[in-house]
């Protein structure tokens, strides 16, 4: 199943930072992102078991965060400016606490602050288009994120995306490691997935 239902605004020119947030502010009910080339993404929600799946990991990586203290964790509602301009909001997303911290002084911090996450993960739901979210991730790491998960319920599969480009396929039940970058962390998503 590689469904393509995502449906994109392209645009003359380009907003600016300040207008893409202001157009997410007025249009509040609505979720976006914004691609490198300025195109705008409408982000379908997620479907019920979809929704259900994401905060057990949230919960796993913000339970290890507090005992660690090593950082800041994100859900899908954080957007952030990624270096190419892209602002992305990946589903769970960890921040290394100097590198928020340095990013955190900037004034506009309650906008999408001018960051690429650590640590990315995101869960394939039912609207989401496969290469798609390969095309996200290999964004997010060619920006600057150290580690990151494709969980893919569909095809029973995680891809783990590294910042070396080496790119890892494990079956769904597999022991997933934060390796160096979430030193100590690890999930098992079996008790989760049918």
């Amino acid at each position: 199943m590689d469904t393509e239902m995502q449906v994109t605004l392209r645009m003359v020119r380009p907003m600016s930072d300040e207008e893409f947030f202001q157009f997410c502010q007025i249009n509040d009910t609505l979720e976006f992102e914004r691609d490198s080339y300025g195109n705008i993404m409408l982000m379908s929600p997620t479907g019920s078991f979809t929704g259900n799946f994401h905060p057990h990991i949230l919960a796993a990586v913000y339970n290890w965060n507090r005992e660690s203290g090593l950082g800041e964790v994100f859900d899908s509602s954080a957007g952030f400016t990624l270096p190419n301009s892209a602002v992305r909001a990946p589903d769970i997303s960890w921040i290394e606490k100097g590198r928020w911290a340095n990013a955190s002084l900037d004034k506009r911090r309650d906008r999408f602050v001018s960051i690429c996450p650590d640590f990315v993960v995101e869960v394939r739901s039912e609207s989401d288009g496969l290469k798609d979210l390969i095309k996200k991730m290999e964004e997010y790491i060619s920006n600057g994120t150290q580690l990151g998960w494709l969980i893919d319920r569909f095809d029973k599969k995680v891809c783990i995306f590294r910042s070396d480009g080496a790119v890892e396929t494990v079956e769904i039940n597999a022991m997933l490691s934060g390796e160096n970058v979430l030193p100590g962390f690890s999930l098992d998503l079996s008790e989760w997935v049918n």
